[in-house]
């Protein structure tokens, strides 16, 4: 117990501290302390309202929210702001923000697993296949906010992230390529799912069913909606049940329960002004796109007394935001990935499978679509107004305009207009100028 103590004393400085290169420069402090126990490890996994908190970069630069102008001129964070108005010259901030958060968790789970091979712990399969998700599931959602959207064609050129895979801080950290980025958190979900079961005796633990979802969130991202939809299906053929919004309290401030049935992975988002229940104001269009039966129309949102709306679908049955990776993503990963093969019967009825459980009993009639270009606008639709709020819109803008959607960014703010064309290399947020300059890694192009 003593080394988890002293663990954990590191792992608090890890994550608090304001020069980013305690991670990417000096040897870290964990390996003074190691645990050396199954028991030991687990439970470093365990801490999971450490480990559990996703990154807010790509919410905030998103176009599923807006700020008022009275609240953003009394923002106290600039870095933020300049983000959320997709500057060219963002500078994070100097502590906490999202690459050190990230780079602190990949961290702790090379120690696990660093610790699991040197010590050779045994009957530790369960344990190595939760930190390897883990760690696939950062270096996934990092590569969403600091790299282009994958494209097969310059995948090879395109910049990736440093790849961290040993706790050592002695080794430099250089820039992989997009396409050795991708492998690395493939490798990670194809090690880690004959390793797992099939459900967890606790649910903040990844299962297999998790490290087949990512794989098939990832395959996604790539553009590879052959294996999406082979890992999707896997995923269900084990769970697919679903909540039915028509058992949810519309009338309880945060109506979807904590740990419901549909939850994969219990991860939540860091806090930001930006993306709290009083602040992020959902766009008018967002919530008329909902038609009168939907229910998430009444069970996401909620009217302000000003006229404006709120999000309040959380899956956590309060103001706390989480995205997780959830049953009714993979729904609409192979509904998605039956559109893009030609297969437009087989993406609606897996659609349709979705919509009835969101819709008030007997007013949802199924849709039929024999055209595959159409089924996939209408899935793209109920893509976005079902995971709103769940950390995939940006990644989702990105892919979508390299296969041509042209969708551009508008924001007005104190009477001037900011703009984010389709394909613009901002879609790349900055990395933090103090990780430039510390490393030499290359920024990404403006």
């Amino acid at each position: 117990m003593k080394k988890i103590v002293l663990l954990f004393s590191s792992l608090s400085v890890l994550l608090t501290i304001s020069a980013c290169d305690r991670f990417l420069n000096e040897k870290s402090d964990s390996l003074l302390a190691i645990p050396q126990t199954l028991e030991d490890n687990q439970a470093i996994l365990d801490r999971t309202y450490v480990l559990g908190l996703n990154a807010t970069s790509n919410e905030i630069s998103a176009d599923d929210i807006y700020i008022s102008e009275s609240a953003f001129n009394t923002m106290p964070n600039e870095p933020e702001k300049r983000l959320h108005l997709w500057q060219p010259d963002y500078v994070s901030l100097a502590s906490g923000n999202d690459w050190e958060n990230s780079y602190a968790k990949i961290n702790i789970f090379n120690t696990v697993l660093f610790n699991l091979d040197h010590y050779k712990i045994p009957n530790a399969d369960n344990v190595r296949g939760q930190a390897l998700v883990f760690r696939a599931s950062v270096y996934l959602e990092a590569a969403q906010i600091w790299c282009l959207a994958y494209d097969p064609s310059t995948v090879d050129q395109d910049l990736g992230l440093p790849l961290r895979i040993d706790p050592d801080m002695n080794i430099p950290s250089v820039r992989s390529t997009l396409k050795q980025t991708y492998n690395q958190i493939l490798s990670d979900l194809h090690a880690a799912a004959p390793l797992l079961p099939q459900q967890q005796i606790a649910s903040s633990r990844p299962s297999k069913v998790t490290a087949l979802g990512y794989l098939a969130r990832a395959y996604l991202f790539m553009g590879d909606y052959e294996n999406a939809l082979k890992y999707g299906l896997q995923a269900l053929a084990v769970n697919k049940q679903l909540m039915n919004f028509n058992s949810l309290n519309a009338n309880a401030s945060y109506p979807i329960p904590n740990m419901n049935v549909e939850v994969l992975l219990p991860t939540g988002t860091a806090y930001s002004p930006f993306l709290t229940v009083t602040n992020a104001k959902i766009p008018q269009e967002i919530y008329q796109s909902y038609e009168a039966n939907d229910l998430r129309k009444s069970i996401f949102f909620r009217i302000n007394t000003d006229g404006t709306f709120l999000f309040r679908g959380n899956y956590s049955g309060s103001s706390t935001r989480k995205n997780p990776i959830a049953i009714d993503e993979l729904y609409l990963t192979v509904a998605e990935s039956y559109a893009r093969l030609n297969k437009p019967s087989e993406a609606i009825s897996w659609l349709n499978s979705l919509l009835v459980t969101r819709w008030k009993t007997g007013t949802y009639i199924p849709l039929t679509i024999n055209n595959a270009a159409d089924a996939l606008v209408k899935i793209q639709s109920e893509r976005r107004k079902e995971l709103i709020f769940r950390g995939l819109r940006w990644a989702d803008i990105k892919r979508y305009n390299k296969k041509g959607a042209g969708i551009g960014l508008t924001r007005t703010l104190n009477g001037i207009i900011y703009t984010l064309p389709p394909n613009d290399l901002r879609f790349a947020i900055a990395i933090p100028e103090d990780i430039i300059k510390m490393t030499g890694i290359p920024q990404n192009p403006r």
